[in-house]
């Protein structure tokens, strides 16, 4: 139907616009109550949609970021508690060694050696099944890389290092411990394995402190970047409500004028 088909009074039409603004804002009110935002899209605000847009993509991409990270905690944690295992397996072969020191009967330093052998045995066991998800800083120099941030631009190395009783220049019991320069050879070289495993750990760790620090650092950023997108786009929900409230009202006195602006209009039916 055409718009000049009905001829409407200048009240009437005043009124009419009226009650359709009213219900544009009513529904405006409507969408940000149900969504909580005041900013529901670029037509709301442009500035803010985009900003706020951008600020949850990078909290997305820095959430990702995250789980990087803590899959590095868990393969630097599985090394650590290899190193820790190795460590006492180390200081039982030196519990060993001493009884050795402590008799000369060869066929108990034969025995005693071959408890050390299964030791080492046990200790290049331990160095590769260290690992976590295919990654294993203690059978060869893996190199574990952690990425910070969402470009990849700030990143840390973690490099492993061989532990077994090879690369921990433990090599085989000397002539099965026959004399007692034997076992002191062995302990020196146990002792250096110690010392070895505990300069790594000193290393391991500073490096899980660095990507803990991390974590905290993103899960804060992540916090900032959507605090600020909410402060963008989020709606005060007290004054919407008083909005909604006063639309209706609105909306209700609205529909009462335009019955009274009829009125004119009405009065010609009582000449008939």
């Amino acid at each position: 139907m055409a718009t000049n088909e009905i001829s409407l009074t200048a009240g009437m039409r005043t009124n009419l616009l009226n009650l359709q603004s009213t219900s544009t804002l009513l529904n405006r009110t409507q969408q940000r109550l149900s969504s909580g935002k005041q900013v529901n899209s670029a037509l709301d605000n442009p500035t803010n949609y985009f900003a706020a847009q951008n600020a949850n993509q990078r909290a997305s991409d820095l959430a990702d970021r995250k789980d990087g990270m803590s899959e590095g905690v868990q393969t630097v944690s599985a090394a650590n508690a290899g190193i820790t295992a190795i460590t006492g397996l180390i200081n039982a072969a030196k519990g060993i060694a001493q009884s050795a020191l402590s008799t000369s009967d060869t066929l108990t330093r034969s025995k005693l050696a071959t408890q050390y052998d299964t030791i080492r045995s046990q200790i290049d066991n331990i160095s590769s099944d260290s690992g976590y998800r295919g990654l294993n800083l203690l059978s060869a120099t893996n190199t574990l890389t952690v990425n910070f941030n969402e470009n990849a631009s700030s990143s840390l190395n973690v490099v492993g290092f061989l532990a077994t009783s090879s690369g921990l220049s433990m090599g085989a019991n000397s002539g099965a411990w026959a004399t007692a320069s034997d076992i002191t050879t062995d302990t020196a070289k146990m002792d250096t394995a110690i010392s070895t495993l505990r300069s790594n750990t000193q290393t391991l760790a500073a490096n899980l402190n660095i990507i803990t620090t991390r974590q905290n650092f993103t899960d804060s950023m992540i916090n900032t970047l959507q605090t600020g997108a909410d402060n963008l786009t989020l709606a005060d929900m007290n004054q919407e409500g008083a909005n909604m409230l006063m639309l209706q009202t609105r909306q209700s006195l609205g529909t009462t004028s335009l019955s009274m602006s009829s009125q004119a209009a009405q009065t010609v039916l009582r000449l008939f």
